[in-house]
């Protein structure tokens, strides 16, 4: 068996998420029922009532494609190329910009499947960091001492998982900078876009400043739609049809159905509505969050996010981060995520769009365990 490294937190999330009582460990909104998706609207029902359950169109189904292009500026559907879910789009799109022996520049902490891929795949990995003590701002000095002629690829979360930090113009512009000096290309996961907290205004895409940039999304974090695993990658035609070459060898498609819901999602007159519900979970959820570790001012400390429905939390407790959330899943049936998933210990991830009681009663368990350790 060849030497493989795991997706840790995933693997994690894979085999415990089903089995606890409260699931903490998500980084999306608390999911939508498909009732709120089509509000009772019968020409939606009756659409979907008449769906030929075939193929749908391998790269997606027009009408979707055509609504993912819409929220890029100067994208056309030929620029989409739909996946089963960002983990997809990144897994193909890294794949096909990268080969053996070639070096990825990639942002800390973030999302750890490109590093992971990296692994696997014989990348040369360097890595660039955000700051927890400028707020999680990325040390541009430090990517541009790793960013060399050799750099192939820069891979960036923004808005970023897990810290929720949002990248000024200014701190996109050093990134693309950087990119253009070595001619690498740019993978930038914006998953979070529409997810932001303090602003109606939505964090803008590198698509469009750059011409070697490849942007990936999903309908699962910022629409609540994670069970329709739907994602895409937009980017240059040629490059989207080398990529879509990859996912004939990985899926082939996502299923009809889930094509025409999200496309429904995406249309002019639902999406506004679905963003606005996404907000309305991180908006209101977060001063739960912030009042109970308030309550914890000798144990935890946080740079609060811009977006997400995610928190990077600091604790302050003589215990090993995973040692932390395996405790609390065997004793008090909740899951989050140790900052060891993100090569940081002493840190937590902790969900927090969620339905208030639920909320609540997951944070009363944690607190539960606190009081236990201290004891």
């Amino acid at each position: 068996m060849t030497d493989f490294q795991p997706f840790v937190m995933e693997r994690m999330m894979s085999k415990f998420e089903q089995g606890v009582e409260y699931n903490l460990s998500e980084s999306g909104v608390h999911p939508m029922l498909l009732r709120e998706l089509l509000a009772d609207d019968s020409d939606y029902i009756d659409h979907l009532l008449t769906t030929n359950l075939n193929y749908p169109h391998v790269n997606g189904i027009p009408e979707l494609r055509e609504n993912i292009a819409a929220l890029y500026d100067g994208a056309s559907p030929d620029n989409v190329l739909v996946t089963v879910g960002a983990i997809e789009a990144n897994y193909i799109t890294t794949r096909t910009l990268l080969s053996a022996g070639e070096e990825i520049v990639i942002m800390l902490p973030n999302y750890m499947q490109i590093w992971g891929i990296a692994k696997n795949h014989g990348f040369n990995i360097k890595t660039f960091s955000l700051r927890e003590n400028n707020r999680w701002a990325p040390d541009l000095d430090e990517l541009n001492k790793r960013v060399t002629s050799k750099t192939r690829l820069i891979a960036v979360c923004n808005p970023n998982n897990p810290t929720g930090y949002i990248l000024t113009n200014a701190e996109m512009d050093n990134i693309i900078a950087a990119a253009k000096r070595a001619g690498a290309w740019i993978l930038a996961d914006e998953v979070y876009c529409g997810t932001e907290r303090l602003t109606d205004d939505q964090a803008p895409s590198f698509y469009g400043r750059y011409d070697k940039v490849v942007a990936i999304g999903s309908m699962s974090k910022a629409y609540g739609l994670p069970g329709l695993r739907i994602g895409w990658v937009v980017g240059p035609v040629d490059t989207i049809d080398e990529i879509w070459a990859r996912h004939e060898y990985t899926t082939i498609s996502a299923t009809m159905l889930s094509n025409k819901l999200a496309a429904i999602a995406l249309s002019a007159g639902v999406r506004p509505r679905i963003i606005q519900r996404t907000r309305n979970y991180i908006r209101q959820g977060y001063p739960v969050l912030q009042q109970w570790m308030d309550s914890h001012k000798d144990t935890f400390s946080l740079a609060p996010p811009q977006a997400a429905a995610i928190a990077f939390v600091r604790y302050h407790l003589d215990v090993n981060s995973t040692a932390f959330t395996e405790r609390l899943r065997e004793e008090k049936s909740v899951l989050i995520v140790p900052g060891d998933h993100f090569g940081m210990d002493n840190f937590l991830r902790i969900s927090f769009g969620l339905p208030h009681d639920y909320l609540m009663a997951a944070l009363d368990r944690i607190h539960a365990l606190i009081l236990e350790l201290k004891a």
